[in-house]
């Protein structure tokens, strides 16, 4: 019998965790169950192994009791779960060791303690025990389990202090979860992120357990609001507290989805899926990942062998999969990359207007990009909207400086050069009109020259 003993008292330590000493117990967690005659000392207690079962395991508890009140949480883990062993039908040993499971912060061992030892109660539950319970729901994020399991109590007790309180608090919580679901289906994202933040604050106060669904609100209202560093973190975060879970992973897989790596999206959610092969959002995911994929590489293909219109159509197709709901960041960088491929397609087919409709669908995505300034500037110069291409070339320069390199920046400035001159030939060929055949075809000669350089000059992509 040692050895089983010995060996659940191990698996009870490791089910804890590491290190005995340091914590506090939170302010609102329950004492457990002893006996306020029990004064002695009983940590150095070596109970006989042929004692009989059910005495043996009143003298582990003490020795857990005396390990509680020293603050010694793991040991006291480590005893109650020996006095379990002994006799699991004695609810007090599981209420004692949710009790220390609660001081370590690990109240989801101690819901489930709780639970088991409210079932054993089945017939006559402890308004202690429905407590513990309830405020292990609580620190769990469970509200509606909360609220009802306190309905128990009151019905029993409809004055009980503690139970009232309690209550006061979960209503509390439920409340700021009820505006964080409601601003989320407006999507309203900044209430959102205001409700959802009270009730992380709510659980954390306490050391609670954070709901792996309240981390998925988190990244999902960052995708919303385009916040794709902040999305990845916390999606990289989430996956890191929850590696199981195929919630997590779909949601990671979106998030790489969305940032274009679409490999590492693509090896999240079959992850998922090897989880929960009838996960309906890893599903869904899985195959839009994969058209767009054949849709990108067919799309590349007929654009290098020249079949410019087949390239839009594909990249057009490809945009359709990726969407551009206001939830998914209006579908995020991977959207923006292919309206750079349309539009680069587009200014080759000379069909400005659209090629400049996708650069500034592109600009609203990525507003700082000194590309996708330059490749507008290339457009407006074909479309001689010189002030335009002027200012965005000016735009494309500040942000090189930031973000590209020494030579970016100084094409930059010979473009810019060139399109202030082009802007001066301009006003030259209006003012020639007015003076004649003569001067008009002069100015329209040195116009034809500049479109030749325009034309070569937007042959590569944002």
């Amino acid at each position: 019998m040692m050895n089983t003993l010995a060996r659940k008292r191990q698996q009870a330590k490791a089910a804890a965790g590491s290190g005995s000493d340091g914590y506090e117990s939170p302010v609102e967690v329950d004492q457990p169950d002893i006996d306020q005659a029990e004064q002695f000392e009983t940590v150095d207690m070596q109970p006989e192994p042929e004692e009989d079962p059910i005495k043996l395991a009143e003298k582990v508890k003490e020795m857990g009791n005396a390990a509680f009140r020293a603050q010694r949480y793991m040991d006291a883990v480590e005893s109650y779960s020996w006095a379990i062993e002994l006799n699991p039908a004695e609810p007090t040993y599981l209420t004692n060791r949710a009790a220390a499971y609660m001081a370590l912060k690990k109240f989801k061992f101690a819901l489930a303690d709780c639970q088991q030892a409210a079932d054993l109660q089945s017939e006559s539950p402890s308004s202690k025990t429905l407590i513990r319970l309830a405020r292990c729901q609580l620190f769990t994020g469970s509200t509606a389990p909360a609220l009802s399991t306190l309905r128990a109590v009151l019905d029993l007790e409809p004055y009980n202090g503690p139970a009232l309180q309690l209550q006061k608090k979960v209503l509390e919580l439920e409340a700021h979860l009820q505006n964080f679901q409601d601003a989320k289906r407006r999507q309203d994202w900044v209430t959102a992120r205001l409700a959802l933040d009270k009730c992380v604050q709510a659980i954390e106060a306490k050391g609670g357990d954070i709901p792996v669904q309240w981390k998925l609100g988190r990244i999902e209202f960052e995708l919303a609001q385009k916040n794709w560093d902040a999305a990845g973190i916390a999606s990289s975060e989430a996956l890191h507290l929850e590696p199981n879970s195929p919630d997590v992973l779909a949601l990671r897989g979106l998030v790489l989805f969305l940032t274009a790596k679409i490999e590492e999206a693509l090896q999240h959610v079959q992850s998922a899926l090897r989880l929960d092969p009838g996960h309906e959002v890893a599903q869904r995911l899985r195959k839009r990942i994969k058209d767009v994929e054949r849709l990108k590489e067919e799309g590349n293909v007929a654009f290098k062998a020249g079949r410019l219109q087949e390239a839009t159509e594909r990249y057009g197709e490809a945009l359709g999969r990726i969407g551009e709901e206001d939830n998914e960041g209006n579908g995020g960088q991977i959207r923006a990359i292919f309206l750079s491929h349309r539009a680069t397609t587009l200014m080759k087919l000379e069909q400005y207007e659209d090629a400049l409709q996708d650069t500034e669908e592109f600009l609203r995505l990525y507003p700082a990009s000194f590309k996708g300034l330059r490749t507008r500037a290339h457009i407006y110069l074909h479309l001689e909207k010189y002030d335009n291409a002027i200012a965005d070339f000016k735009s494309a320069i500040e942000q090189a400086e930031f973000e590209g390199s020494d030579a970016d920046v100084k094409a930059l400035r010979s473009e810019l050069k060139k399109a202030e001159l082009a802007l001066k030939r301009s006003k030259s060929k209006d003012y020639s009109k007015i003076l004649g055949s003569d001067g008009l075809f002069t100015a329209g000669k040195h116009w034809t020259n500049e479109k030749h350089f325009w034309k070569d000059a937007t042959s590569s992509s944002i």
